[in-house]
């Protein structure tokens, strides 16, 4: 019986980790170990790593940390999780096994959806982007393709226009944008093209907008990857950029696993917490990250697992006394 389970081994859940670690609780962070923060290949708007760095990286970084306090990790899968009189029991995919645990922290994040195309996933965080608030800044003075499906898309694409003057929204999957979206970008200068994407164009254009090049900082050892060209389209017509942004829609909400727990969840799957302590409507379950209604932040994502952590141990202060 561990003091504290954590589902999730991003930057939430980590940064959590870390915090009840310190309180000297035993907790055992549950990571499949493949999420948002392994595919992005450099932060930039992170204090303290003004070249960048990798999610791998951080991660690896995380985990060395919190394991310096006594946190224990194991790769797996939650795939159901119970109530019991002691506090929380976790169904794992892999062994078949199950943990358990006096408190609970959802950390389980989202996952972005975008099409299966060659090149594109390794240029994530260096020239092929995902979040505005993040990465707009990397679009200043370059061409900048968004590839999306629809009015996200076309949102993304107008979002953008506050950093970026050299604008083309591919609407790929040629889903409907609506006549008001199509006239703003109109209006914006956006050029539209509604064609389905086969390939993704390497570039020359090394890096973001600074000096540095090549890896991030602390990742000498992983070679930025050939940046975003642009885009082959399914007639033939080659579009030409030097930055991308993606904006499909339907991301995936990784919180089906805890609903039997009985936490309140919105129609898009996020689930809802206390904004002071991160706790669920169930006594003992906190959510932290993007999996709560959220800001897809990454270090906004550090300081609800920071909050979360610090209510975890008041409710087990009180549960010892």
């Amino acid at each position: 019986m561990y003091d504290c389970l954590i589902v999730g081994g991003g930057f939430a859940g980590l940064q959590a980790a870390i915090q009840l670690g310190r309180y000297r609780y035993s907790v055992l962070v549950v990571d499949k170990g493949y999420g948002r923060s392994t595919l992005c290949g450099s932060y930039r708007n992170i204090i303290g790593w003004p070249q960048g760095v990798s999610g791998q990286e951080l991660r690896r970084l995380g985990r060395m940390q919190a394991e310096s306090y006594g946190v224990h990790f194991r790769q797996d899968e939650v795939v159901a999780a119970a109530r019991h009189e002691e506090g929380f029991e976790l169904a794992l995919r892999s062994s078949g096994g199950s943990l358990r645990g006096r408190t609970l922290l959802i950390a389980t994040g989202i996952s972005d959806r975008y099409p299966s195309l060659p090149g594109l996933e390794d240029k994530l965080g260096y020239s092929v982007f995902v979040c505005p608030d993040c990465d707009g800044y990397e679009t200043v003075g370059k061409r900048t393709a968004v590839l999306g499906s629809g009015v996200p898309g076309a949102r993304m694409a107008l979002t953008l226009r506050h950093w970026c003057d050299d604008l083309v929204y591919i609407n790929h999957e040629r889903h409907a944008v609506g006549s008001d979206e199509l006239e703003r970008l109109h209006r914006e200068g956006i050029d539209y093209i509604e064609m389905e994407i086969v390939q993704i164009l390497e570039g020359t254009d090394q890096g973001p907008n600074k000096e540095e090049k090549g890896a991030p900082q602390g990742d000498e050892e992983r070679p930025a990857p050939a940046p975003f060209g642009g885009v082959l389209l399914k007639d033939g017509r080659r579009i030409q950029a030097d930055r991308g942004f993606i904006a499909f829609g339907g991301n995936e909400v990784h919180s089906e696993w805890a609903r039997k727990l009985g936490i309140e969840r919105m129609e898009n799957r996020h689930i809802v917490t206390d904004p002071r302590t991160k706790m669920t409507h169930v006594p003992g379950v906190w959510a932290a990250g993007d999996i709560g209604v959220h800001a897809e932040q990454s270090v906004i994502a550090m300081g609800e697992g920071a909050q979360a952590a610090i209510w975890m141990h008041k409710e087990l202060s009180k549960q010892s006394r």
